[in-house]
């Protein structure tokens, strides 16, 4: 009986498997082939997500059709394997609705249900660590160790670790996005304003970070609505499933209403010497620049101002 019961487990447990790989395959060559015939990705947020940067004026945007073919089934196939292997964070709320209910209910109602659902025990959760909502919120993101902390700052003004949430999804490589259509995830300093809030997207809840910046504009950089949203895929974006997108979203609408912008520092890996000794020749460089603003953070729990300067970035 016991043989039988494992057997059956064993059996469950592949079928699952198969069925995560069908579907991530599906979204990998579906994607593959919109992007080879120049299409729109459809896991993008579209131009009503709302973008309130303008992109740099400078040099028209390379078609995706410029991007390498390997490039493109990498950038692809890379995400969808993120999918099946990505571990979901459990959190202490009833489900989200269903994606067909949920897209068919305006702005004030998508906030008006997480509200409900969620902040009772968020409250209490955020109790835990001394925080509360409204207080100063501060979003690291690290692409090599798919991961996204959530910092905020208390009230004797100290920097506490809320929670550190698995990033579903992200596409593309180790590196900055440099241009439209490059499949890339950004890296560099970020803010997000109320602006930048989206509770209308077609991917659960989002926010724009705020790509490109005056550092991207400044080195030519292209593309746009750049967000951290919902689903569990994306190209370019950072998908974060729709339970975890809703705390997140609430924590940072709150800061944002409470009259402060959230910064986004998005970071190739955790930017240790150790780590930056083994770090890409290709892109040393411009992580050391990232690295000012991560060790200050680091070592002395506070956020660094952030400028450009001759085009760099300095961090203070």
């Amino acid at each position: 009986m016991k043989a039988r019961v494992m057997n059956l487990v064993a059996a469950a447990f592949v079928t699952v498997i198969l069925v995560l790989c069908a579907h991530a395959l599906k979204i990998a060559f579906h994607e593959l082939g919109a992007a080879t015939r120049g299409e729109a990705h459809p896991s993008l947020p579209s131009a009503d997500e709302s973008n309130t940067h303008a992109k740099a004026p400078t040099e028209k945007s390379p078609a995706p059709s410029e991007v390498p073919l390997m490039q493109k089934a990498e950038a692809l196939i890379r995400p969808a394997m993120q999918i099946i292997t990505h571990q979901a964070l459990p959190l202490p709320y009833p489900e989200p609705p269903a994606a067909e209910k949920w897209q068919g209910l305006p702005a004030v109602e998508r906030l008006s249900d997480v509200r409900k659902r969620l902040l009772p025990r968020l409250n209490e959760e955020l109790a835990v660590k001394e925080c509360r909502l409204g207080q100063p919120v501060f979003v690291r993101i690290f692409k090599e160790t798919r991961e996204l902390d959530l910092w905020m700052q208390g009230e004797r003004a100290e920097w506490r670790l809320f929670r550190t949430y698995p990033i579903a999804c992200f596409s593309g490589t180790l590196g900055p996005k440099t241009r439209e259509g490059d499949m890339q995830a950004p890296e560099g300093f970020y803010n997000v304003t109320g602006k930048q809030l989206n509770p209308a997207s077609k991917y659960h809840l989002a926010f724009n970070v705020g790509y490109p910046n005056a550092y991207d504009l400044a080195h030519q950089r292209t593309g746009s609505l750049i967000m951290v949203h919902g689903d569990v895929s994306s190209i370019g974006c950072f998908a974060m499933t729709d339970a975890v997108i809703e705390e997140i979203y609430l924590i940072v609408e709150a800061a944002v209403q409470s009259g402060g912008s959230v910064p986004v520092h998005c970071f190739p890996f955790r930017m240790t010497a150790e780590r930056m000794a083994q770090a890409d020749a290709e892109h040393v460089e411009f992580w050391r620049e990232l690295q000012g603003g991560y060790d200050v953070f680091e070592k002395q729990k506070r956020l660094p101002k952030i400028t450009v300067e001759k085009g760099r970035y300095q961090a203070h």
